[in-house]
């Protein structure tokens, strides 16, 4: 699993959403079970910049993901900055509206606080929920309880300058071409 090259047919690409990289892979990562395919990699971020992920991380465009231990510090502190929390926690709801998951949105400063400079570079780290189905069944089972505290993913992306973080549907997109037709000029 150390490859980052994720050997996908031609056309398929790893876009998962917040949902799929929840249950799908935080999840069994947890509960240690089985991850097919198991592409993506576990990392100890603090050590690295996040311009240092090419070659650690699962990368697929512009947007890089790994797993790695949850800490409780509030910064994340790497060798030239530190990840700071933007205060946005968001419940990651499943399609039966059932909350599965937490992600919470990291920004990168370069330098120390309180001289440290903003970046461009987004982290976004999901952990699962406190409470889930896999806790009731280990009760049952005898098992102790799954401490879920102890893993996260990570999906780390820089910022275009003019990026507002969110993303055009098609029919945005439609609409803003509509004004460029006030701007050409038709031959008379």
């Amino acid at each position: 699993m150390g490859d980052n090259n994720v050997n996908l047919p031609p056309g398929f690409r790893f876009y998962p959403t917040d949902e799929e990289l929840v249950v799908h892979f935080l999840h069994r990562k947890a509960t240690l079970l089985p991850c097919h395919p198991d592409i993506i990699p576990d990392l100890d971020l603090y050590p690295h910049d996040p311009w240092q992920l090419d070659g650690k991380a699962l990368v697929e465009g512009n947007k890089w993901y790994f797993y790695s231990r949850r800490t409780q510090n509030s910064n994340r502190i790497t060798s030239n900055g530190y990840w700071k929390p933007m205060g946005i926690e968001e419940p990651v709801m499943n399609s039966n509206g059932k909350k599965v998951g937490i992600k919470k949105h990291l920004v990168f400063y370069v330098g120390e606080a309180p001289s440290s400079v903003k970046t461009n570079w987004i982290m976004h780290e999901y952990r699962l929920s406190d409470t889930g189905s896999s806790s009731r069944s280990s009760k049952r089972s005898g098992h102790p309880k799954m401490d879920y505290s102890k893993w996260v993913i990570c999906r780390v992306y820089e910022r275009d300058e003019d990026d507002d973080g969110a993303e055009l549907s098609f029919l945005d997109e439609v609409y803003l071409s509509l004004d460029d037709l006030d701007e050409i000029s038709l031959p008379n």
